[in-house]
């Protein structure tokens, strides 16, 4: 069986629509940062399927990109996430207003 662009394109959206439906419905913090990074995840299989379908690199090279600002954003928003919850217990988004005067 060969692997199409259309088999990319699909399992880049599925996974891109469950990111942004986590992202949205879910009011859990931690949940939220996986959708997060499942919607960049998604972002690069739909990168990596167009580069291999017109055999171009570059496509596969900016994933790469993505994939490094991902690492550094969950080093980042772990570390923002445990801070906010040293002062605050609780992991539920409509309860951080920290920021509020």
């Amino acid at each position: 069986m060969i692997i199409s662009l259309g088999h990319y394109i699909f399992l880049g959206t599925v996974l891109f629509i469950i990111g942004m439906v986590g992202f949205l419905v879910r009011r859990n913090i931690i949940t939220v940062f996986m959708s997060l990074e499942l919607m960049f995840n998604a972002i690069g299989i739909n990168l990596v399927g167009f580069s291999h379908h017109f055999g171009i690199v570059r496509g596969q090279i900016f994933t790469m990109f993505i994939i490094a600002v991902a690492a550094a954003e969950a080093a980042v928003g772990l570390a923002i996430i445990i801070a906010i919850f040293r002062n605050k217990p609780t992991v539920n988004v409509d309860e951080f207003n920290i920021m509020k005067w």
